[in-house]
């Protein structure tokens, strides 16, 4: 049945009932939604106090290396779908570009390839060397320079990346909830950065641990419940359901028949899924600082093994969703949102239960939650041991520990001044574009690690940074007029191997081969 059948089908359908709608949009108030969100967080503070009571330096970036693997596995989860995810996977299914149907599993097999090169390639090397930043592996392989340009590229994207997808759950804050009261974006923003710092400042990565499996569960339950919801409405138990999704024409998994062009190709999702997965996971500090606080490799290993089966199941749970969502729509006869973004809050805060529209919000925030508080500890990891040198400062732990607080404070204002510039910016366009910019830093990681880790060359250090800056601008530039310079086709998502590519080269040309005394151990 096609999209088209689907519409005309549930339209003519029983499931039409515009006045229970309207009483249950009367129960949602933002008093409500204020309630849940403040009882939310009183849990999150309460597990910081928690597990932060004496914490000190080591437990702040890797919890002692004494986390339960059980536990990151899952937490990872909320760290990995972001808030972006959690709207735009499930809206994309109904879509008529990238990721439409269930394409986007085509991607979710290249992270499974992903994941298992970091599970038995990276995490041995990080492991061997016993690192807390893993940009402190460019050091010993590469030279000073490279190390410190890898940790500025990562201090670069996730302050972007962590202040974008904290800005789209403020708009969504701000809409909903603090419009009703009069308050000012500044401070919406405000009183989300201050309670993320509230909860991680003493206990960091001891404390992420636990608040993400948390915020995993909300986020899921979310999913589910809305899943449920819309089976009740439509009188469909899961197997019905699922027949339901399985008979539409939403459920289409591989694509072959559009060659290189088509941006949902499976080569190129599938190669993409991969490449995204190295680098946004592998050479991110903020997804590996979790790996890291395991007490041993085989632990660490486990719960990437795990994480990944778990990650797979959660990303189905979202596609079905999707789908589901465009049905019920069409049973309802709901006019479609002109973004496919909208479409799972609208169903979600106006269509559904009160009950439904709570736990949207819940696991919105969750979602956008759990990847920005374990980023703004990230930050302050790298920034105190990669510029300020942690590792090596022999002040008294006390007053590294004073140091470390102040970073923590200053990474969450310059959080809230970029949201801020966001929002004056009030241009889909241009934030857009800044989103994007911040995934092109991590072709340079990328091309710094494979570069150290399969070849025995040494590299000219203090040229390195040019290299890095010239990368990602020449790959822009390649991936804007790629159509015309190569038939039609489109980079997309593999600017990243391109720009990973151009970064090697540029280490290639600056390469010598060392002396017998200089030789480091590589990978």
């Amino acid at each position: 049945m096609s999209h088209t059948e689907n519409s005309a089908y549930f339209r003519s359908s029983k499931y039409r009932s515009e006045p229970r709608r309207r009483h249950m949009l009367e129960q949602l108030t933002p008093e409500w939604i204020l309630g849940i969100i403040g009882l939310y967080f009183a849990v999150l503070i309460y597990v910081s106090w928690r597990t932060g009571r004496h914490a000190d330096n080591a437990d702040f970036f890797i919890a002692g290396r004494q986390s339960p693997w059980p536990l990151v596995a899952f937490g990872m989860i909320g760290a990995s779908l972001s808030g972006v995810t959690f709207i735009s996977v499930p809206g994309a299914v109904g879509g008529e570009g990238l990721n439409r149907d269930f394409s986007y599993l085509q991607m979710v097999m290249g992270y499974v390839l992903g994941y298992a090169f970091i599970a038995i390639v990276l995490l041995p090397l990080y492991y061997r060397f016993n690192l807390t930043s893993i940009y402190t592996y460019l050091g010993k392989r590469l030279g000073r320079t490279s190390y410190k340009t890898g940790a500025a590229f990562f201090l670069l994207s996730r302050t972007i990346g962590a202040a974008f997808r904290l800005y789209l759950v403020a708009i969504v804050l701000q809409k909903f909830v603090m419009d009703h009261y009069g308050v000012p974006f500044w401070a919406t923003v405000l009183t989300t950065i201050v309670l993320i710092w509230i909860y991680t400042f003493r206990g960091g990565i001891k404390t992420i641990v636990w608040t993400d499996t948390l915020q995993t569960a909300s986020m899921l339950l979310a999913v589910i419940a809305t899943i449920q919801a819309i089976g009740n409405a439509m009188e469909k138990d899961l197997f019905g359901l699922i027949e339901m999704v399985r008979n539409s024409g939403y459920s289409k998994v591989f694509f072959f028949e559009g060659g290189w062009q088509d941006p949902n190709n499976f080569f190129k999702q599938f190669l993409s899924g991969a490449l995204i997965t190295i680098v946004m996971t592998g050479l991110d500090q903020d997804m590996m600082q979790k790996n890291l606080s395991c007490r041993t490799l085989r632990d660490a290993q486990k719960n990437m093994f795990s994480f990944t089966l778990v990650l797979v199941l959660a990303n189905l749970l979202f596609l079905t969703l999707g789908a589901l969502l465009y049905l019920y729509a069409a049973s309802i006869g709901l006019e479609l949102p002109q973004r496919t973004d909208h479409l799972f809050p609208t169903i979600a805060l106006e269509h559904l239960s009160p009950f439904i529209g709570m736990a949207f919000v819940l696991g919105l925030i969750a979602a956008a939650y759990s990847s920005a508080d374990s980023a703004l500890t990230a930050l302050t990891t790298s920034f105190c041991v990669d510029f300020l040198n942690f590792e090596t400062d022999t002040r008294p732990e006390a007053e590294k520990q004073r140091t470390r607080w102040m970073v923590h404070i200053a990474f969450s204002a310059l959080l809230l001044v970029i949201i801020i510039v966001f929002n004056a910016l009030n241009n889909d366009a241009v934030i857009n574009q800044l989103f994007r910019a911040a995934g092109y830093t991590y072709g340079p990681l990328l091309g710094l690690f494979v570069f150290g880790m399969l070849t025995p060359w040494k590299v000219r250090d203090r040229y390195v940074w040019i290299v890095c800056l010239l990368a990602p601008i020449v790959s822009f530039f390649i991936d804007t007029y790629s159509e015309e310079l190569f038939n039609g086709f489109r980079f997309g998502f593999l600017t990243l191997a391109l720009n990973g590519m151009l970064t090697f080269a540029g280490l290639w040309l600056l390469s010598y081969t060392p002396l017998p005394e200089e030789e480091e151990p590589t990978a």
